[in-house]
């Protein structure tokens, strides 16, 4: 459910933003900038958890927060002033978003559908 939620919802938004640019309506910088900061604290607090509990994919609480939220509020914070580079790295995570979550998403049917 997980990979197919970031295909389908935050892979578009993310390219949708990456691809408008300036162009981009006001309420999606703001709702980038919330979003930006729900990323950063919930997955510093997962982030906190695992290493906590010695628990595997901390790495994935960490390209959140170093890579994903610092995007997000960058992008909503600068809104129409935000520079051509952090539009492209936007595209960049969408892509990256897409490829992932599609490989996991096949690799999870097919250790599904294995008798």
């Amino acid at each position: 459910m997980l990979s197919l939620f970031h295909i389908v919802i935050i892979a578009p938004l993310l390219l949708f933003i990456g691809f408008q640019r300036a162009d981009t309506p006001i309420w999606l910088y703001h709702t980038s900038l919330v979003l930006g900061l729900i990323i950063l604290l919930y997955h510093g607090f997962r982030l906190m958890l695992r290493l906590r509990d010695n628990s595997g994919y901390a790495w994935v609480n960490l390209i959140h927060i170093l890579f994903v939220a610092p995007l997000l509020i960058y992008i909503g914070y600068h809104k129409k002033e935000t520079p051509r580079s952090a539009y492209e790295m936007m595209m960049m995570l969408g892509f990256a978003a897409v490829g992932y979550h599609l490989f996991s998403l096949v690799r999870n049917i097919e250790i599904h559908a294995e008798p």
